[in-house]
């Protein structure tokens, strides 16, 4: 019988207290790639951004002879894998627990691998999050601790199904991970509608994943960067299927992860064994977590195009860190494909209203504004443990 808990540090301080280590769950770093398909699918849904990004595209064509191509461009997140690395450890250490951290950028295995050659990140797990498709939606599933001497092997073979997806061979792929005893695979943000597809469909697909498979996964994701009102949902889901949940933060920006997990193993692996062989998962929401939902993530947006003037050179700025096919087709930094300072004016209008939203004044008063109604799903989570 699968046996989740679940406490918040806001409160109840206490809550760590007779556990030897916190585990940093699902974080990102710069070599991550993160879709900017999400823009097409915002000009879709909200008819307001439409002409902006209408006037982007047209300029991206008539001044530098490049047609904007939204499913082959991608943003990286500010962080090298070391900052983030160190920025999950430093968390879990305020609370007295020894930090066990795995970074789960989407399909690549970069950041373990960069950080396995640091002393102080050796036993880091080789951890991806692989993009799944299901139907016509993505599952994200993060896979944790691959074995180190197959690692590329098994990367080849997530890659080979994402490019040419079946559902009987995700079933395989599936069946063969979890032969693995100590690779993790955890259904990561499982009713967030990635492609927008509609919540009727995508629960349904969801359900129709979790019958076929289900019994190759090892746990449901509480996801530290959606609301109360999705997690409570996965919570549900959860018990309808009678699955473990477990803490992943989701980090792209520079607040640490929003949950951790609470455990007394002495190694990820022997974490993995807990949470697969007894079935076991105390998960643990950090303060930020109670902080208004759409100002967290307004603050998350913000880190990406903040300037960072003591990161490593290329990944500075936000035109350093998206990348967009050149009019050869060769992937590039947006800096390196218009002149200084010449990026499209309502490029830099949208920019610079993101990030007036997340100064000061501003953003302090849309936090107050939102946590009225935060305060409330507070309240209604009083029953939620």
């Amino acid at each position: 019988m699968a046996s989740s808990t679940i406490s918040y540090l806001w409160r109840d301080q206490s809550a760590p207290r007779g556990f030897r280590a916190g585990v940093s769950l699902h974080s990102h770093t710069n070599q991550s790639h993160e879709t900017l398909d999400f823009l097409a699918n915002l000009g879709n849904q909200y008819p307001i951004i439409r002409p902006l990004l209408s006037r982007l595209e047209n300029r991206s064509q008539q001044m530098h002879g490049v047609r904007v191509d939204y499913a082959n461009s991608y943003w990286t997140p500010p962080m090298t894998p070391k900052l983030a690395f160190d920025l999950e450890t430093s968390q879990i250490e305020k609370i007295d627990l020894a930090p066990m951290v795995s970074i789960s950028d989407h399909d690549n295995i970069k950041a373990p691998m960069l950080l396995r050659t640091v002393p102080s990140a050796r036993q880091i797990p080789v951890s991806v999050e692989w993009t799944a498709p299901y139907g016509n939606q993505s599952f994200h599933l993060g896979v944790h601790n691959l074995p180190s001497a197959r690692a590329t092997e098994w990367m080849a073979t997530l890659a080979e199904y994402t490019a040419h997806p079946c559902d009987a061979r995700l079933t395989e792929i599936l069946v063969a991970l979890h032969e693995e005893p100590n690779v993790l695979v955890v259904f990561n943000h499982p009713l967030w509608d990635l492609y927008l597809i509609g919540a009727e469909k995508h629960q349904f697909l969801v359900n129709e994943f979790l019958l076929k498979n289900g019994a190759y996964l090892h746990a449901l994701e509480l996801n530290g960067l959606r609301n109360w009102d999705e997690n409570r949902a996965v919570r549900r889901l959860a018990a309808q299927w009678n699955m473990l949940l477990i803490s992943g933060g989701d980090r792209h920006g520079v607040e640490p992860n929003a949950n951790i997990n609470l455990t007394n193993a002495a190694s990820f692996t022997e974490f993995v064994h807990e949470v697969r062989r007894e079935k076991k998962s105390d998960v643990l929401f950090m303060p930020q977590y109670a902080e208004p939902w759409k100002h967290r993530i307004l603050q998350s947006t913000v880190d990406a195009i903040r300037h960072y003037p003591v990161f490593p050179q290329g990944s500075r700025t936000w035109d350093e860190r998206v990348y967009h096919p050149d009019a050869h087709g060769v992937v590039r930094p947006l800096s390196e494909l218009w002149p200084t300072g010449s990026a499209p004016r309502a490029m830099r209008w949208m920019i610079g209203m993101v990030q007036v939203m997340g100064r000061g004044v501003v953003s302090g008063g849309l936090r107050i504004a939102w946590n009225e109604q935060n305060q409330l799903q507070l309240a209604l989570g009083e029953n939620d443990g």
